[in-house]
């Protein structure tokens, strides 16, 4: 589910926020980093968990219907395809995940359950919802790609459940992309005889991730001192207090990442820092970033100090 871009970011946040100094204790914001990117997986399991309480809200809501004291003909018989929809009993009754739920604690739908109600009332007002309701029946193919787009044109998009979200834990506004595009992938792959476990992908593709992450933390932490040498040694004609202390934290990881990890091709590096620079810093910020570390990486290589291995590295 996370990429390495998305743990970079992470990496950047903990440093950025980071107070101590090169010589200092920093396991707590070590620790900080990695509950940071654990939460993530609460996060997609709180949104996976909204669309099982959509469809129990869409249950008691024909109950209810049926109910009424001067019911119709319509409301003794209403609809239900929504409740019946294939995937999302799937979802429902995935015994692995409501085990997860479970061992999670994901229960804030039960105690703040007016956002399900925003998000249901916007549903069935929609005309999503109406189109898909004009027949009473439909197939595994319809049922999903019709949460594909209740998902996409309405849930996601939801500034409600945004804020409700960021008040909750602040670092989900950066992942709630991340978790809405695995999500909406792992809807998309899904077959009607779909293994329970596809539904719980790993947090991490591998171990190498998380390993990444503790590694460009520690080493750019450990050497913030001879990165703010190289970045001063070219930035001379620079009045320090004009560069965004953002930058500064990306630059230090960007030069760590050059100079530490020999894996990562030098494109791929430079590319991902000026991508989250143009995104989180300021608007002259990849164009400054791109001009010193251009400056480094002609220093370096021709000193032989990047130490790149395999094909196409450089």
């Amino acid at each position: 589910m996370l990429n390495r871009r998305h743990i970079r970011i992470k990496v950047m946040q903990t440093i950025y926020a980071y107070t101590g100094g090169e010589g200092d204790n920093f396991k707590a914001d070590q620790t900080f980093l990695l509950r940071s990117l654990d939460n993530m997986y609460n996060l997609y399991l709180l949104m996976l968990s909204l669309l099982i309480e959509l469809q129990k809200r869409s249950a008691d809501h024909l109950q209810k219907t049926q109910k009424k004291h001067l019911a119709t003909s319509e409301d003794k018989n209403p609809n239900s395809k929504f409740v019946n929809n294939e995937v999302l009993n799937q979802i429902k009754d995935n015994t692995l995940l409501k085990q997860t739920l479970e061992d999670y604690k994901i229960t804030n739908w039960e105690l703040d359950n007016e956002y399900v109600d925003v998000i249901f009332k916007e549903l069935l007002s929609s005309d999503l919802y109406k189109d898909y309701m004009q027949t009473r029946t439909s197939d595994y193919k319809e049922d999903k790609n019709f949460l594909i787009d209740i998902y996409k044109e309405i849930i996601a998009p939801n500034d409600k459940l945004y804020d409700y979200l960021q008040d909750q834990n602040l670092t989900w506004t950066d992942d709630l992309p991340v978790v809405n595009t695995a999500i909406l992938k792992i809807i998309r792959k899904l077959k009607l005889k779909s293994p329970e476990k596809q539904l719980l992908p790993e947090l991490y593709k591998d171990e190498d991730d998380r390993a990444f992450a503790l590694d460009l933390f520690k080493k750019t932490i450990l050497n913030q001192n001879k990165l703010n040498e190289a970045i001063s040694e070219k930035t001379k004609n620079w009045d320090a207090d004009r560069i965004a202390n953002l930058d500064t934290v990306l630059l230090q990881m960007a030069i760590s990442e050059l100079t530490n990890f020999p894996s990562i091709p030098v494109k791929v590096t430079i590319n991902e820092y000026l991508e989250i620079a143009k995104e989180y810093s300021t608007p002259k910020s990849s164009i400054f970033i791109n001009g010193i570390l251009d400056k480094l990486v002609k220093e370096y290589e021709e000193a032989d100090k990047l130490n790149k291995t395999g094909r196409g590295l450089m």
